[in-house]
C-alpha cells in the first residue's frame, strides 16, 4: 500500500543543492537493501537519494544510517538482477525501438483498474484542476489519499508556482498522493521537425541537464523525484532510451492516451495532460470515471499506484 511515511520526506525543501550527480551503490541498512542512484550536499550535508529495489520507492536519507558500498551501473544491475526495479529497466530496454511510445506501457494489477498519469508540459494555461477534484470526489469512499502519477518539467514548476503550491497542499492533505515522474527540463519541441528530429531528439540537447536538472528543481520544490521518466512527446529512439536508463531511470509509455481516441484497458497506464492545453483528453477522463461510478463503489475499479502497478508485474518471477 501507499507509504503515507513518505510524505514529510518527500515535501522537505533542499534549496541550497551542490554536487548533485549521478551515483550507484549498495546501501545496506537492515533489514532492506536499498539501491543509491544519486549524491548530494545541501547546506553543507551530504545526501542520498535511494530507491527500494523491490517497490520502486524512493527517498532522501543521508549516508551515515548505511553501510555504503559503490558500484558502477553495470555491477549494481548485476547485484539487484532479480530485484523488480532492475526487470523493469530492462523490460523498458527491449521495447526501445519505437520512435513514439517506447518504455512500460502498462502494468498488470489483480483487479480491474488504471494507472493515472497526467502531464505537466511547458503551458501558459492554468493547471487542469478538475483532474484532481473529479477523482477525489469519485474515490473518496474506497480511495483515500487518490494515487496519481505526474510527469513534470522544469519550465512548468518556474511558471507555476501556485498550481505547484496547490498540488503540494492536496498531497499534504492527503487527498493525492503523487508519483512526480521526470518530464525533462525544458521540453523543446518543432513544429517543423520530424519526429526523428524532434523533442529529445533534437541537434544539440543536453541530455544530463534534461534530467539532471529537473531533479534539483523537484528536490527544490519539494518533490521526491521517482524513478520513472516520460519522454517529451512520448519520442525516443533506441539510443535515448538506453541513455535515460543509465540514469536508473524507468522509460513510462502509454497505452491508452485518451486524447488520441484510444480506450483503457485493465492495467492500462492512462496519458492525459494536466496543463490546460488537452481539455478533450480531460473530459473524456471524466467521462471515463463517471461511467465507473458503480464499479469504483464496490472496489471494481481502482486507480493504482504506478509504482505498484509496475512492480506488481515483475514480482515473483
Amino acid at each position: 500500500m501507499i507509504c503515507l511515511q513518505q510524505l514529510a520526506n518527500a515535501q522537505a525543501n533542499y534549496t541550497k543543492i551542490t554536487n548533485y550527480k549521478v551515483y550507484y551503490g549498495w546501501a545496506k541498512h537492515s533489514p532492506q537493501d536499498w539501491m543509491i542512484i544519486r549524491q548530494f550536499e545541501n547546506d553543507g550535508k551530504s545526501y542520498f537519494l535511494l530507491v527500494n529495489p523491490q517497490t520502486l520507492e524512493t527517498k532522501i536519507d543521508e549516508p551515515g544510517f548505511y553501510q555504503v558500498k559503490p558500484m558502477s551501473m553495470d555491477e549494481a544491475r548485476i547485484f539487484f538482477k532479480r530485484t523488480p526495479y532492475i526487470k523493469a529497466l530492462q523490460k523498458a530496454e527491449k521495447q526501445s525501438v519505437n520512435i513514439q511510445d517506447a518504455g512500460i506501457e502498462s502494468g498488470m494489477p489483480k483487479q480491474t483498474g488504471i494507472s493515472l498519469t497526467a502531464d505537466l508540459c511547458p503551458s501558459h494555461k492554468p493547471l487542469d484542476k478538475r483532474i484532481f477534484t473529479d477523482i477525489i470526489t469519485e474515490f473518496k469512499r474506497v480511495e483515500h489519499p487518490v494515487p496519481v502519477a505526474l510527469s513534470i518539467t522544469g519550465i512548468w514548476m518556474r511558471q507555476h508556482p501556485q498550481d505547484l503550491d496547490w498540488l503540494k497542499k492536496m498531497q499534504q492533505d492527503h487527498e493525492i498522493y503523487v508519483t512526480w515522474i521526470n518530464h525533462s527540463f525544458n521540453h523543446r519541441v518543432s513544429a517543423k521537425l520530424p519526429l526523428k528530429q524532434n523533442f529529445l531528439l533534437e541537434a544539440g540537447t543536453n541530455i544530463s541537464y534534461e534530467v539532471l536538472q529537473t531533479e534539483i528543481a523537484m528536490l527544490k520544490n519539494g518533490l521526491l523525484p521517482s524513478v520513472f521518466f516520460r519522454f517529451p512527446g512520448l519520442v525516443s529512439d533506441q539510443k535515448l532510451v538506453f541513455e535515460i536508463t543509465d540514469f536508473g531511470l524507468i522509460p513510462i509509455g502509454t497505452d491508452a492516451w485518451l486524447a488520441k481516441g484510444q480506450q483503457p484497458q485493465a492495467g492500462s497506464i492512462v496519458l492525459i495532460h494536466g496543463n490546460g492545453n488537452e481539455p478533450v483528453g480531460v473530459n473524456d477522463f471524466i467521462k471515463l470515471l463517471r461511467s465507473k461510478t458503480q464499479s469504483i463503489a464496490k472496489k471494481q475499479w481502482l486507480l493504482y499506484d504506478l509504482r505498484e502497478s509496475v512492480d506488481e508485474e515483475f514480482q515473483g518471477e
